[in-house]
C-alpha cells in the first residue's frame, strides 16, 4: 500500500518591492549606483510561506504579478520544476533574458523554499547536500572608495576569517595599480586577492594589467577583464594570463544557453552564476551540471542568504561572493541570516526551508 501523498496548492504569490540606499556612493569599472532594489516574493500554501527575491528592477514585480502568478497559483506546491517550466513558457513573448529571468528566479526561489517548509526540511537537505558549509570570499572595494575606506573594509573581511577578498577596478586605470597594491598591503601575503573590472578594459589593456598584478601583487582572479559578451576576448585572456591567474565571468548569465556558449568557447577558468538571475534554484542546478560535465568549478555571485543552501548541493563548487551591499540588506530584512564561521556559511539544519523570516517592520520603510 503506497503512502498518502501530500497535496498542497500554491494559494497566492505576493510580490513587494524595496529600495535601500547604499551606505556610501558606490561604483565599479562601468557603473555607479546609490541604492539597491529588492523584489520579494512570498509563495503561500498549506499554512506555510516560502521566500524568494531578486536584486533588480522593480519591473520584475510587474512580470511576477501579471505573467507568472497566473501560471503558478493553484498549481502543485511540491512541484517547483514543473512550475518553472510553465513560467519559462509564459515569458516567451516578453523577451526572456534579463528582467523576465530575474522574475522567474524570485518565484522559483520562493517555491523551493515553500516546498522545503511544507516537508519540514531544511532546503539544503531537500536539495541533497554534498557539503555542510560554503566557503566565502569578501567582496566590495568599490572604485568610489577612498584607500582608507577600502583598507577598513578589507581588514574587516580578514578579521571575519575570509580567505580571499575582491575589489573593483577599471574606472580610473591610472589609479588602479596603486589601489591594488594598497589592498595587498592591508590583507597581507596569506589572503587571496581578486580584481573585478566589470568589462571595463580593452583586451590588450587587460592583459598588461594581468601580467603586472599577477607578478607583483599575487592577484589570482581577474573577473570580467573585458565584457562578458566578448567570449573571444575572455578566451584570449585565459590563454595568455600568467599561470597563477584565473579568468572568471558569468554573473550576467540568465539562461542555460548563455552558459553553454561560454563554456564551449573556453572563455573562463571558473564559471560564475547568480541564483537570482539565472532563473532560480532550478536554473542554477542546471548550470552546475554544465560545469560538472565540462570539469570546471562554479562560483556563486552575491546574495549569500539565498545561495548558502543550494551551493551545499553543487558538486563542482568553488566559493560564494560575500558582497557588501547584499549582506547589509539581508541582515536588515531577515531573521535567520547566517554569519561567517571560519570563512564559511553553515546552513542551519534546525530551521526549515532557507531558514529566513521577513522582518516586516524593518523592511517597511524601504517599500516602493
Amino acid at each position: 500500500m503506497s503512502p498518502a501523498r501530500l497535496e498542497v496548492a500554491v494559494e497566492t504569490l505576493a510580490v513587494s518591492t524595496y529600495t535601500v540606499p547604499t551606505d556610501a556612493p558606490e561604483s565599479d569599472g562601468t557603473a555607479e549606483w546609490s541604492s539597491t532594489t529588492l523584489v520579494l516574493v512570498e509563495a503561500r500554501g498549506g499554512g506555510e510561506t516560502g521566500l524568494g527575491w531578486t536584486y533588480g528592477s522593480r519591473a520584475c514585480a510587474g512580470v511576477i504579478s501579471e505573467t507568472l502568478a497566473p501560471q503558478v497559483e493553484g498549481r502543485d506546491a511540491l512541484a517547483p520544476t514543473a512550475n518553472w517550466l510553465l513560467m519559462v513558457e509564459a515569458c516567451r513573448n516578453l523577451g526572456r533574458r534579463g528582467v523576465a529571468s530575474m522574475a522567474i528566479a524570485a518565484v522559483d526561489l520562493a517555491l523551493w523554499d515553500l516546498k522545503a517548509r511544507l516537508l519540514e526540511l531544511p532546503l539544503a537537505t531537500l536539495l541533497d547536500a554534498v557539503r555542510t558549509s560554503v566557503p566565502l570570499y569578501g567582496s566590495g572595494g568599490f572604485t568610489s572608495y577612498s584607500q582608507r575606506r577600502l583598507a577598513e573594509q578589507f581588514a574587516g573581511f580578514v578579521e571575519q576569517g575570509l580567505g580571499c577578498v575582491k575589489m573593483k577596478v577599471g574606472r580610473d586605470p591610472a589609479r588602479d595599480p596603486a589601489r591594488v597594491a594598497a589592498a595587498r598591503a592591508v590583507i597581507g601575503p596569506q589572503v587571496g586577492l581578486f580584481v573585478d573590472a566589470n568589462g571595463a578594459f580593452a583586451r590588450k589593456q587587460a592583459l598588461a594589467f594581468a601580467e603586472d598584478w599577477a607578478s607583483r601583487l599575487d592577484v589570482s582572479w581577474f573577473e570580467e577583464p573585458v565584457s562578458s559578451d566578448d567570449l573571444a576576448g575572455l578566451r584570449l585572456l585565459r590563454d595568455r594570463a600568467p599561470a597563477g591567474m584565473e579568468i572568471a565571468a558569468g554573473e550576467y548569465g540568465y539562461t542555460l544557453e548563455y552558459f553553454a556558449r561560454m563554456l564551449a568557447a573556453g572563455a573562463v577558468d571558473c564559471l560564475q552564476a547568480d541564483v537570482t538571475r539565472c532563473e532560480g534554484i532550478t536554473g542554477f542546478l542546471r548550470v552546475a551540471a554544465l560545469c560538472q560535465a565540462d570539469s570546471l568549478e562554479l562560483s556563486a555571485h552575491c546574495s549569500p542568504a539565498l545561495h548558502a543552501h543550494v551551493c551545499c548541493a553543487v558538486v563542482p563548487f568553488r566559493h560564494l561572493e560575500y558582497f557588501h551591499d547584499h549582506v547589509r540588506i539581508e541582515r536588515l530584512f531577515f531573521d535567520g541570516v547566517l554569519e561567517p564561521v571560519a570563512g564559511a556559511l553553515f546552513p542551519d539544519l534546525d530551521r526549515p526551508g532557507n531558514g529566513l523570516e521577513l522582518k516586516r517592520a524593518d523592511a517597511a520603510p524601504y517599500a516602493v
